[in-house]
Formats: C-alpha cells, sequence, structure tokens
C-alpha cells in the first residue's frame, strides 16, 4: 500500500540551492512554481486530490471528479452535512480516495479518516479518529504507516488551551496506533497564525511539502536528521494557490494540485526540483 513517486528531475535552480540545503542556517527561497492549467471547479473550497486521468474538489460534504484532460464534471458525491461537516483533504492511496474529515470549526474537535472508490465515488468505510489531537487536516502513507495532520487554531475553530503553535503529525500503524509525533517549526507556524496546516505531502524526494490555510507559499519539510519531536523547515516555494489542501500528480514528474477559493479554480503546477536527499 505503499504509494509511489516519479522524479522530479533536476534544475539548475535546484543545483544552486544543494549546499544550502544541507548547512543553511534558515530556509531557502526556491523561487515560483509554475502555473501549468487552471481548471474553473465551484467546488474547489477545500482542497483537490489528482490521479492519472481525473482531479477530485473538495469542498466539506462535497466530492466532484473532473475529468483532467477536458476539464468536465463527470461525477458528484454529496454526504449529510451533519455527519460530515468539513472534509478538508482528500488523495489517492492505494486505489482508494483517502479523506482527512472533521467537524471544524465546532468544538471539541473530533477527526476521521473517510475511504471513497475514486471510480464511483462511492462511500466505503469510516476510521474514527475521536477527540483530544485537534482537526485533521490531511492523510499520508508511506513505509506501511500512516501520516496525518491535526491543525489547532487560535480563533475559529479552536480549542483552548490549544492554538495553532500545537498542530501536530502524528504516524499511525495499520491499526491506527499512535507510534510517533512532530511538531512543526516556528518558521512555519508563524505563516500558519492564527489558522494551521490545511495541506501536505510527501514529494517524490521523500520530504513533505505543506501548505498553511491562506498564504500563497508551500514549505518543504523533513524529519529531524538527529532525531527529535520538531519537523525542520528547508525551503520555500511561492505557489499561485492560497494555502489549502494540495495533492502530488504521481503520474507526471514535479506536478503538484491546488486550489483557489476566491476564484473557484483547481490549479496545475510544476514544482521547482530540490536538492538531492541527503544521506
Amino acid at each position: 500500500m505503499s504509494r509511489t513517486h516519479t522524479g522530479f528531475g533536476l534544475t539548475g535552480l535546484a543545483a544552486s540551492a544543494a549546499l544550502s540545503f544541507s548547512a543553511h542556517a534558515g530556509p531557502v527561497d526556491m523561487g515560483q512554481a509554475e502555473v501549468v492549467r487552471r481548471y474553473p471547479a465551484p467546488e474547489a473550497r477545500q482542497g483537490v486530490a489528482v490521479d492519472r486521468d481525473h482531479i477530485y474538489a473538495v469542498a466539506n460534504f462535497t466530492i466532484a471528479k473532473y475529468d483532467k484532460k477536458t476539464g468536465a464534471k463527470l461525477a458528484e458525491w454529496k454526504g449529510d452535512p451533519v455527519r460530515y461537516p468539513h472534509i478538508n483533504s482528500c488523495t489517492i492511496i492505494a486505489r482508494e480516495l483517502v479523506c482527512a474529515s472533521s467537524n471544524f470549526p465546532a468544538t471539541p474537535h473530533w477527526s476521521s479518516v473517510e475511504f471513497f472508490d475514486p471510480k464511483t465515488l462511492k462511500h466505503l468505510r469510516t476510521v474514527a479518529l475521536g477527540p483530544g489531537t485537534g482537526s485533521v487536516t490531511w492523510i499520508e502513507r508511506r513505509d506501511g504507516f500512516w501520516y496525518a495532520a491535526f491543525a489547532n487554531y487560535d480563533g475559529k475553530g479552536g480549542e483552548a488551551p490549544r492554538d495553532h503553535r500545537h498542530t501536530v503529525l502524528v504516524k499511525f500503524d495499520d491499526q491506527w496506533r499512535r507510534t510517533e509525533a512532530w511538531t512543526f517549526p516556528q518558521t512555519v507556524l508563524e505563516r500558519f497564525a492564527p489558522m494551521s496546516s490545511s495541506g501536505g505531502g510527501f514529494g517524490p524526494d521523500g520530504r513533505l511539502y505543506i501548505t498553511g490555510h491562506d498564504h500563497k507559499e508551500l514549505y518543504i519539510l523533513d524529519f529531524p536528521k538527529e532525531g527529535g519531536p520538531v519537523l525542520e523547515h528547508l525551503a520555500t516555494i511561492g505557489v499561485d494557490v492560497e494555502g489549502q489542501a494540495i495533492d502530488w500528480d504521481e503520474t507526471q514528474a514535479g506536478m503538484i494540485y491546488g486550489i483557489n477559493r476566491s476564484t473557484k479554480e483547481i490549479v496545475a503546477l510544476r514544482i521547482p526540483s530540490p536538492p538531492a536527499k541527503r544521506p
């Protein structure tokens, strides 16, 4: 059930940043991602998922399926808004559409993982994650483990005494038992404030690529080389999407998809190549 990524292809920008990635005193500015295409999608409110032939716009209790080539809408799923008040993001994992769902902005927080058939958008099953950590905003899978980001907020949707600084990435085994957890670095948390991480996923290079709620920025993070509880902020890429949930296109090298809520569109982006993964 592990995910498979294609390579980036090295660019001059990546080569020039390689030394900085291994020894820099702060995150590297990797410039701006290239906009490849825009798709009108009224449902583009929370995030987007992508597979070889389709893109999926996510809007709380609605998921809409579009043809990647033509942009035509093919199918739609609508859930009970009481049961599904806030599906925040989805991604394709092992031929299933896996979605992060919560009761945001209500409190106390509860979270669940919802599984759908991407062909029909039929709901398949639920994993209930319960309360106590925050609101789950994105789910990933790597090397036999699940990774889930739990958002916490300062104002709307916040649950005292936690605030945006309590946003956490949790690693689960196949029985959804918590095995490890990491907090986000201060340089990223200050960009989240007063909200949190709305999207994220492992890139083809094995690093984490994270978005906030509003800023047109993509943050490259990695697990601490010497161990420890705080993720490392390696670089920032400018992106023409307003935060929210993202998804890698594993069928096209270096391509990632995001949304703009203000214009109700899905945006396909080509990401500058980062340096090779450190040993």
